[in-house]
């Protein structure tokens, strides 16, 4: 095993004095901020993988005056459970890499959207702000934090839904261009980080953008925090190096029948075992926001096809036709191949559907149900015709 691809890392859980960063960002011109992020090749840890540096540059050159940071805490991809333990372990940091993107693009305010499922960390967070807010006072950083909570909608972790949700109105998406940077929450330039990225940016600013480019891949920089469940006698949360292969991992991770590896939640991709040594975990190969399950062969993936569908479907804002309609379709067309009422050549109609609803959805929710339906039903056809 290749142990530099499996190593541990304990950045983001350090604690770090922020008063310390926080000195050393007001002596910082805002675009100087925007640079040594963009220097560390950081890239979004929600997922997308869009290089944070450029959208604080894109949000700092737009000439309206008033402009926000948002971080986007909502995290509903099932089998994520990342965010939470930052926000619980390490809440001054997401805070601080807040205001560092505030001064960058000149925001005065933020706003911390918060699953509804996590509002037990309400009280921490908001007797943490009281302390975060005095010490903006200190530094003449007229930066203000609010927390807003959501009420479960999966597609509010959407950036544009989100917005839609702060405003008080239904989270559905918005139509792209404008994009946020330019006409985001309330209509004004908007940043919006995911909780990890946050954290990220304040260990660059406080260990420097070679640092942070000493982990990781050239297109992968960094670490990154996976929340690792499943079949697994290591189930929990760790930071690991990103450029590990697939098998690096499971060789780490699993519990010696692992047969196959959902990167990503139910909205990434399923890994075969034997896909595992050329499958490279990071951009260059398969992205995620932190979601890592582990199946063994006593796993149905026919079932776990099912249940992502049936979330898919109760998911759909109903917004857009091609994934209202086609996450019903792809679930009813399932069941129907395996209890022989369609042959096992109508799984190829249903992939097609799923490449259409790629191209044709108008958010990322039904964009991207295609991914574990297409790896599932390529790899573990067997499992649906039988």
């Amino acid at each position: 095993m290749n142990n530099k691809l499996v190593k541990r890392v304990d950045l983001i859980f350090e604690k770090v004095e922020c008063r310390d960063v926080m000195e050393e960002i007001m002596k910082m011109d805002p675009d100087a901020i925007c640079q040594k992020v963009l220097e560390s090749d950081l890239k979004g840890r929600g997922g997308a993988g869009f290089p944070t540096g450029l959208k604080w540059r894109y949000t700092a050159q737009e000439k309206e005056p008033v402009k926000y940071i948002v971080c986007n805490a909502d995290e509903g991809e099932p089998g994520t459970f990342k965010d939470r333990e930052i926000l619980d372990q390490v809440p001054e940091k997401v805070f601080c890499g807040m205001a560092i993107a505030g001064r960058a693009v000149g925001a005065k305010n933020g706003y911390v959207y918060l699953r509804g499922e996590y509002k037990f960390l309400i009280p921490k967070l908001n007797a943490q702000l009281g302390t975060f807010h005095k010490m903006m006072d200190e530094f003449n950083h007229n930066f203000r934090i609010q927390i807003r909570l959501g009420s479960g909608a999966y597609i509010c972790g959407e950036e544009s839904a989100l917005f839609e949700s702060i405003e008080g109105k239904r989270g559905e998406p918005r139509n792209k261009p404008p994009y946020p940077t330019a006409s985001g929450l309330f209509g004004k330039p908007t940043t919006i980080n995911n909780v990890e990225t946050l954290v990220h940016t304040v260990m660059i600013m406080l260990y420097g953008a070679s640092h942070f480019k000493e982990l990781g891949t050239k297109d992968s920089r960094g670490s990154k925090v996976f929340s690792i469940s499943g079949d697994t006698p290591k189930a929990g949360i760790y930071e690991l190096e990103l450029g590990m292969a697939v098998d690096e991992f499971v060789q780490e991770f699993g519990d010696g029948d692992t047969k196959a590896v959902q990167v990503g939640g139910a909205s990434g991709f399923c890994v075969p075992r034997k896909k595992f040594e050329e499958t490279i975990i990071g951009f260059e190969g398969v992205p995620t926001g932190g979601s890592m399950k582990l199946f063994n062969s006593s796993r149905s993936m026919y079932n776990v096809l099912h249940n992502y569908l049936d979330f898919f479907t109760e998911e759909s804002c109903g917004q857009c036709t091609p994934c209202r309609v086609g996450c019903q379709q792809l679930l009813k067309g399932v069941e129907a191949v395996k209890s022989g009422d369609k042959n096992a050549k109508y799984l190829d109609e249903l992939v097609k559907l799923s490449k259409t609803m790629k191209r044709a959805s108008k958010c990322g929710l039904g964009q991207s149900v295609g991914n574990a339906f297409g790896s599932i039903v390529e790899n573990f056809k067997e499992e649906i015709i039988y």
